[in-house]
Order: structure tokens, then C-alpha cells, then sequence
């Protein structure tokens, strides 16, 4: 049994998760317009010779940001495409031409249309040497992010459709491989978050809760990993957090029924002056819980992201460019120790924010769908949006 609907969820997840990175691509080609290269920028304006001190803030900044290029190491990028809708048609070019392959510094790249400078990762018009901004652009580029989400698109096809493969090459055996490690995932997401939490529902509910689950979880981890493809802040960006908010948001409105929204406008047993003050609490409440969702997905993971990056930066700082070796050598040690730990501590913190994600939707959905009557499952939803909350 267990086996048969996780083939079934396997390929309802599919379908919805190819519909989420469609949308969730979208919105952050407009929406995610972030700081990376703040230092090289002002490198352009400085004086030739001019020595500067490590920024801590700049390179913490940069790590947890998104960008037009992927930055491997040193002065060495990845770059990607750029693609700008502008008042005289459509450019497309490589985001490698706005440096300068000799100095790495950033530099004004000259269009088809206009000529465009990089600035703070946002794209502008120079006009005269200044930048126009009576000129509107659709930065519609490929950015870091944008490369990450598709990467995890596909790497999550290749496991659902390896895993729905086993179950109909082998229906009614032992899991093998990759499906049993798929499975007790699948079965903890339906046991232990849908059903407690949505009701006889929850089946209607649960390829968009194995969705969204499946995405931040891999998508913090590739977060945690230093190299190509990982490295990217994904789930750190407020673009990506917004939209995976909305999406549970819609299926929640779209969802709930007429005690649902009964107890939100009218409060059934609450007189009627107390009702001036109660429903435009519980109106503004629908608005917090994607709100919560939001902001406690993106201020998690980016906040382990700054700490780790923080207790490195320390080497450097006590180091103080070389000229006190061992007192950064000495503060290495531990900052090393530290990192690690917070490296460690962010595997878990991966697993978890995935799972607080889901469980706060399940929780919403499942006071959406909520019959009139009260039995245990009504009596936990509160309970645990609380507990969740605070």
C-alpha cells in the first residue's frame, strides 16, 4: 500500500514541481535584484595604488548574494547570460563583458541599443558617463540563482522518475537503491506532517507538500557546498522565500471553505462589537502566515550563512593582511573549529527549515479544508501554529 502511493505522489510531484520552478524562475528574473561586487565597483573609482583593508562585509555579502557570474575562486568567474528587454527591443549578451580582463575590475559594457554599466548586480543605462535612469530595463538575466533552481529541477526529476521506475519494475517488493532512501522521506511527509495536520484530505495536498519539501532541502544543502553547482543562496533569498510563501498562501485561500472563512469574518459565539476589533485581527492574520513563512525561511538560512562566513573572516581580520601572521594563525584555529561546527549545524538546520516549511503549510492548508465540527485533528492545528510560530 505504502508502495503504491508513493508511486502516485512520486508522479503528482512531478507535475506540480515543474510548474513551481516555472514560476518560481519567473519571479526571481524580476524580483532578485541583490548586492554582489560592491568592492570591485569601488575599485573602479579608486585611485590606482590604493591599497584596501578586507572588508569582512563586502565578502559576506557577496557569498550569500545572488549575481550575473559565478564566482569560483580569485578573479575567476562563470559567467552567465544576460538578457535585458529595453524600450528599442531585446540584448543578449555574456556578463563576462562587463569586466576587464586585465585589471578583473568591473567595466561599462556598449550595446546594440545603449551602453550599460553593472552596478551593486543592477543593471543600468550610461548616458555621458552617468547612469540614465529615465531609461527603464526588464532584467530578465540568468542569474546564479536562476541557474541553481533549474539545477535542482532536474536533479529532482532524475530522482522522482528513477524512484517511480523502481516501483513499477518492482510493485509489491523491498525498496532498493535510491527508493529506499526515498521512501521513509515520502512516508515521514504524509505520517508525520500531512495527515496529523490537513485530515481525510490530505492526499489532495500532498505533491505540493513533497514539492515544496523536496526543494528547500536540496536546495540547502547545494547552498552548503562551496563549488559549482552549489553555492548559491537560494533559500537565503528573499525572492524565493516570497514566492514559495505565495504559492501556499494561494493554495490555502483557494481552498478554504465556508467555516474557514466564516471563523475569519465572522467568528461564530462572538458578539458583534467585539467583532469590530476580532475579524480585522483575523483578516490580518491570512497575510501573516505566508508573511512568517517568508521571512523565517529566508532569515534562518541566511543567518547561519553570515555566522559561518563571520568566524572565518576573523582569520583575516586578526591576520590584518599578512603583517600579524600569528595572531592569525592563532585565531584560525578556532575560527576554523567554529566554521566547522556551523557547517555541521547547518545540515541539520537544512533538514529543518525544510520541515518547519512544510509543516506551517500543512497547518494552514489543513484550517482551510477543516470541517465545521471540532474532532483532534481541529484541536492540534492551533497547537502547533503556535508552537511553530514562536
Amino acid at each position: 500500500m505504502a508502495q503504491i502511493f508513493c508511486s502516485n505522489a512520486i508522479f503528482k510531484t512531478m507535475r506540480i514541481f515543474i510548474l513551481s520552478v516555472f514560476l518560481l524562475s519567473t519571479f526571481n528574473l524580476v524580483a532578485s535584484e541583490e548586492v554582489e561586487a560592491a568592492t570591485e565597483i569601488a575599485e573602479n573609482h579608486s585611485e590606482a595604488g590604493h591599497s584596501k583593508s578586507f572588508d569582512p562585509g563586502h565578502m559576506i555579502t557577496e557569498h550569500i548574494a545572488d549575481a550575473h557570474d559565478w564566482h569560483l575562486w580569485g578573479h575567476t568567474h562563470v559567467p552567465l547570460p544576460v538578457i535585458l528587454y529595453t524600450e528599442k527591443g531585446v540584448e543578449v549578451f555574456s556578463s563576462s563583458n562587463f569586466r576587464n580582463h586585465e585589471s578583473h575590475n568591473l567595466q561599462p559594457y556598449v550595446g546594440k541599443h545603449y551602453t550599460y554599466i553593472l552596478e551593486d548586480e543592477v543593471v543600468h543605462v550610461l548616458n555621458n558617463g552617468e547612469v540614465d535612469h529615465s531609461v527603464s530595463i526588464l532584467d530578465l538575466s540568468i542569474t546564479k540563482n536562476i541557474v541553481t533552481i533549474f539545477f535542482v529541477f532536474l536533479l529532482m526529476l532524475y530522482i522522482f522518475i528513477s524512484v517511480a521506475r523502481a516501483y513499477k519494475k518492482n510493485p509489491g517488493k523491498a525498496p532498493r537503491g535510491l527508493q529506499s532512501f526515498m521512501e521513509p522521506l515520502i512516508i515521514f511527509v504524509r505520517d508525520d506532517i500531512a495527515k496529523p495536520n490537513i485530515g481525510k484530505k490530505y492526499e489532495r495536498f500532498m505533491p505540493y507538500l513533497l514539492t515544496v519539501f523536496f526543494f528547500i532541502w536540496i536546495a540547502n544543502l547545494l547552498g552548503l557546498v562551496p563549488v559549482l553547482p552549489g553555492g548559491a543562496n537560494l533559500t537565503g533569498n528573499i525572492a524565493i522565500t516570497l514566492t514559495l510563501a505565495a504559492f501556499t498562501f494561494v493554495i490555502t485561500t483557494i481552498n478554504g471553505n465556508k467555516h474557514y472563512w466564516g471563523h475569519i469574518f465572522a467568528m461564530p459565539g462572538v458578539p458583534a462589537w467585539v467583532l469590530i476589533i476580532l475579524t480585522p485581527i483575523e483578516i490580518l492574520g491570512v497575510f501573516l502566515r505566508p508573511f512568517v513563512l517568508m521571512i523565517r525561511l529566508f532569515a534562518n538560512i541566511t543567518a547561519g550563512h553570515i555566522i559561518a562566513l563571520a568566524f572565518f573572516s576573523l582569520i583575516f581580520i586578526f591576520g590584518n593582511g599578512g603583517e600579524s601572521v600569528g595572531a592569525g594563525l592563532g585565531v584560525g584555529i578556532a575560527s576554523w573549529a567554529f566554521t566547522v561546527f556551523m557547517m555541521f549545524l547547518e545540515l541539520l538546520v537544512a533538514f529543518l527549515q525544510a520541515f518547519v516549511f512544510t509543516l506551517l503549510s500543512a497547518v494552514y492548508i489543513g484550517s482551510a479544508v477543516e470541517e465545521a465540527h471540532h474532532d483532534s485533528h481541529g484541536e492540534h492545528h492551533p497547537e502547533a501554529e503556535t508552537q511553530m510560530i514562536v
